[in-house]
């Protein structure tokens, strides 16, 4: 049986892997997001985006999850191996334009050393 392909991979999907980033992660926060960092120790970085109900009605939630994921998978390669990421998304995110959410995801990540 073949496993999950390796773009699923990069994603933290187990909730116990979540509460552990939130509990002992390093937060930084911008005016579009908040990011945490955890380091893991794995081969590879992993990344969670989280968005509660009081983002919005649901079709905003998914949009914000998409673009953050659609971030993580183009600068995966800036990602450095070992670390965990769990984002939450500010309304805010929604009406930038996608090179300035970008610009500040590079930032926020350089920032932090991720």
């Amino acid at each position: 049986m073949v496993g999950p392909p390796a773009s699923r991979l990069i994603f933290l999907r187990q909730s116990a892997d979540i509460e552990r980033v939130k509990k002992f992660g390093r937060r930084r926060q911008t005016s579009l997001f908040t990011l945490l960092t955890y380091a893991s120790g794995l081969l590879h970085p992993r990344i969670g985006v989280v968005v509660g109900k009081r983002f919005g009605i649901a079709v905003k939630r998914n949009r914000a999850k998409r673009l953050f994921r659609e971030l993580a998978r183009l600068h995966r390669a800036d990602l450095r191996d070992g670390q965990d990421i769990l984002i939450y998304p500010r309304r805010e995110a929604l009406t930038v334009q996608h090179a300035e959410l970008r610009e500040a995801w590079r930032k926020a990540l350089t920032r932090e050393g991720a």
